[in-house]
């Protein structure tokens, strides 16, 4: 008998591509998701497989997450609303989706517990990443001070005053919330372990790194950002660009993502149950830009460097995999210029809805960019 998987939030950009890699290995997959508008524009997901079974809902309806939950083998916890900057001024709607939905469905679990379950986490609990000074020794930094914003000042100095230099941060760095979406990514792989383990129900958090690739959602202005700027360009219009453009940043396919969810299923158990899914590499936003451009054919148009802050940024973080490699096999396998060159054919003749400017007036409006 076949292994029956729930993925809650399974009709987006990852759940969907990992329903198709468990239906090719012979896996029945379920979904539960609420095709909210801003992901969904017109509520119909066509690229879901027609042998997923769609529940759509909302995961903080108890009666339908138990329902959804019957029969289930494996569960992998997707759903959340995303996005650093909105969820500074949409606060109750991302505590609720976000923390509220998981201890339903946690609660829910405790009732019918899951061989195993697989959540989605996020680089962004570690805010700032890991620094190094010259002398060699790491260094972890606070948020920057806003008389620095206000300078421009984007970059991070030791106690001399000499730059500190970003490297790979690894699970080891503590969290530092700079965002309510943070805090309640946090929140979800915090309860998450804690139920796993209270109920023996073998857990792993996968926290993923900046994932694109094709199906991601081109209409909403607070998904990953070479979405952003592939909507951007497919309108003729520059990206805006926060700060300088020299952030720092680890771009991950969306197929590597989902190999790494596969991964997890067999993966034996280990003291080790969080994991940074990224490339392992760092690129600046400034150049994915100009890649993304190419790639469009739109080298024409130059990305607006609007030297602003937006509270919840940081400044640099990219991923250490090595744990990741270690225990889970995790390898990644497609470059940033191939995966920018498939998600460019991707796009060939779509449209996208482009309301960047509609959200940086709303941030501006509620002063949350400098």
């Amino acid at each position: 008998m076949s292994r029956r998987i729930l993925i809650t939030g399974g009709a987006g950009f990852i759940g969907s591509h990992l329903a198709d890699q468990l239906l090719s290995r012979g896996y029945e997959v379920r979904v539960l998701d609420s095709l909210v508008t801003q992901v969904h524009d017109d509520n119909d997901p066509d690229y879901l497989h027609s042998d997923v079974e769609l529940v759509r809902g909302d995961l903080r309806d108890e009666s339908l997450v138990r329902r959804a939950l019957r029969g289930i083998d494996t569960v992998y916890h997707f759903a959340a609303a995303v996005g650093v900057g909105q969820s500074m001024y949409e606060i109750q709607s991302y505590t609720s989706t976000n923390a509220l939905g998981t201890a339903v469905l946690l609660e829910a679990l405790a009732a019918q517990p899951a061989e195993r379950l697989i959540v989605a986490s996020s680089m962004s609990v570690y805010g700032e990443g890991l620094y190094c000074g010259s002398d060699g020794s790491l260094h972890v930094v606070a948020e920057r001070p806003l008389e620095q914003l206000k300078r421009a000042a984007w970059d991070f100095t030791d106690e001399r005053g000499e730059a500190l230099e970003p490297v790979a941060t690894p699970e080891t760095k503590s969290p530092c919330l700079s965002s309510v979406y943070a805090l309640t990514k946090y929140v979800q792989e915090c309860m998450c372990l804690m139920v796993g383990r209270s109920y023996h129900i073998p857990t792993i958090a996968l926290r993923f790194f900046n994932v694109y690739g094709p199906r991601q959602s081109l209409s909403n202005p607070y998904t990953g950002v070479l979405a952003i700027f592939a909507a951007r360009y497919l309108n003729d219009k520059p990206p805006l660009i926060f700060e300088d453009g020299e952030q720092k940043r680890d771009f991950v396919s969306v197929h590597d993502v989902v190999h790494a969810c596969l991964l997890c299923l067999d993966a034996p158990p280990t003291a080790e149950r969080i994991f940074n899914i990224g490339s392992g590499e760092s690129y600046n936003i400034r150049e994915l830009a100009v890649r993304m451009a190419q790639a469009l054919g739109k080298e024409d148009i130059e990305p607006h460097i609007t030297r602003k802050y937006r509270v919840g940024d940081i400044r640099h973080c990219f991923a250490d995999i090595s744990l990741a490699r270690s225990c889970l096999g995790y390898a990644p396998r497609i470059g940033l210029k191939e995966g920018v060159l498939e998600l460019s054919a991707w796009l060939d003749g779509r449209t996208a809805m482009d309301r960047v400017e509609t959200a940086s007036a709303e941030l501006a409006q509620r002063g949350l960019t400098l």
